[in-house]
């Protein structure tokens, strides 16, 4: 009789929405935020961003001697040391 009883609870309980959270749907995205947008609309935001950032003391500028040595510190982290130097 548990299987009985079992069967009742199972088919007593309420379905479920399949499609009330992104969890919930199985191989479909839907596209938020900034994946929704168009790429112009990205850019504009990107941009407005940016120059907030300048015009608030924050944003910075590398100079050529500052780019050259993050390429370098880069470069020997991706070779993890090897001895073999690139010049």
């Amino acid at each position: 009789m548990k299987t009985a009883a079992l069967t009742a609870e199972l088919t007593a309980a309420p379905a479920l929405k399949s499609n009330t959270r992104p969890a919930n749907r199985v191989g479909t995205k839907s596209r938020r935020g900034f994946a929704a947008m168009s790429p112009e609309t990205q850019r504009r935001i990107a941009s407005e961003g940016g120059k907030a950032s300048h015009a608030s003391g924050r944003g910075h500028r590398f100079s050529a001697d500052e780019a050259r040595d993050a390429g370098r510190k880069g470069g020997l982290v991706s070779r993890r040391g090897k001895s073999v130097q690139v010049k």
